[in-house]
């Protein structure tokens, strides 16, 4: 691990900078970037600029006051390219569609096919993790970063998860309802479970979801009601335990005022006033997390496991392993076929 450093967010001073400053400013910017590139050797997950910043919080190389700005340096850092683009995650919302692919050489594409042969077993799913189940299980997450630190466990466990901040986004909230649908009509109970900013909204956030859904529930044909949500994660005694980060205002993505402001609409609201009394005008943004991502992905998976019996996944790969290698077999019939 590289030396702490105590200062490690450069500055410039607000005055014009004399060549000996942004001299020293441009050293500080170029340590800064190394000590991003070190972190990312040690991560197995892709994280967004505002993770970035809570990982050098947590890491201690910068003060809770500076993740704004460190943010703001990632991203200056990436448009002058002295940490590359790809250093922070792509929005997926933001993906471009129908990017045209070039494949290899002949011999390479051939290679490549044949490899895939060799093992396509591996890729024969005929039927559903889900089906010796009771239950049927979803994660949203309020942030990206927190979608790549859950995805290898939700994987493991066959759980869709997708990022909250499509909730606005008509198709992400239907997708989630007929999936939902889908398993209810089998018999399942189904379970969203969600993780979110601990502040007034985020711990509110069943109700928005579940009033969410029921706005699509004539067009998707499926109805919340019998659907259960639940919030995990960042409780209060987990962040004081794990000594995450408290962010000192309630400021919101939208509007002018925070919530502890009488000004904004929704101050006066049950649940800012109680969230407001027990915890005050702070918050912990789901980022924070990024801080102890091993501690997080064992909440994510606890969480699952409360629905999910810890032995499934062994036991549907078990259940697997007969139909593969009837496929296999199948598979080495046909090219025993092709041999002259």
């Amino acid at each position: 691990m590289l030396q702490h450093c105590p200062s490690l967010l450069p500055k410039l001073p607000p005055h014009r900078p004399s060549a000996a400053t942004k001299a020293a400013y441009q050293d500080k910017v170029a340590a800064f970037c190394a000590v991003i590139l070190e972190l990312q050797s040690r991560l197995d997950f892709s994280v967004g600029s505002r993770g970035w910043a809570y990982i050098l919080e947590g890491e201690r190389y910068i003060d809770k006051d500076e993740i704004d700005a460190a943010q703001d340096l990632v991203n200056a850092c990436r448009k002058s390219g002295d940490l590359p683009l790809d250093i922070c995650a792509e929005d997926n919302k933001r993906v471009a569609e129908n990017v045209e692919e070039i494949d290899p050489g002949p011999e390479q594409m051939a290679a490549s096919i044949f490899d895939y042969v060799q093992t396509a077993e591996h890729d024969y799913t005929p039927f559903s993790f889900w089906d010796d189940l009771d239950t049927y299980v979803q994660v949203g997450v309020e942030k990206s970063n927190v979608k790549n630190l859950f995805a290898r466990t939700c994987a493991g466990l066959y759980v869709p998860i997708a990022n909250l901040g499509g909730w606005a986004d008509l198709n992400v909230r239907a997708g989630f309802m007929r999936r939902f649908a889908e398993k209810e009509a089998e018999g399942k109970q189904c379970v969203l479970l969600t993780f979110t900013d601990h502040d007034p909204g985020g711990l509110h956030i069943d109700k928005f979801l579940r009033s969410n859904l029921e706005e699509l529930a004539r067009a998707v044909g499926w109805s919340p009601d019998n659907l259960i949500i639940e919030r995990f994660g960042l409780d209060y005694d987990f962040i004081e335990r794990e000594q995450l980060t408290w962010i000192d205002n309630l400021a919101t993505s939208k509007g002018e005022y925070p919530l502890d402001d009488k000004r904004h609409p929704d101050h006066f609201k049950d649940y800012v006033q109680s969230y407001l009394h027990k915890f005050g005008a702070r918050k912990v943004e789901a980022d924070a997390l990024l801080k102890v991502p091993e501690l997080g992905r064992e909440l994510c998976r606890q969480a699952i496991l409360k629905y999910v019996p810890a032995n499934a996944p062994r036991r549907y790969r078990t259940k697997l392993k007969p139909i593969r290698i009837e496929m296999r077999r199948e598979l080495d019939h046909l090219l025993k076929g092709l041999t002259p």
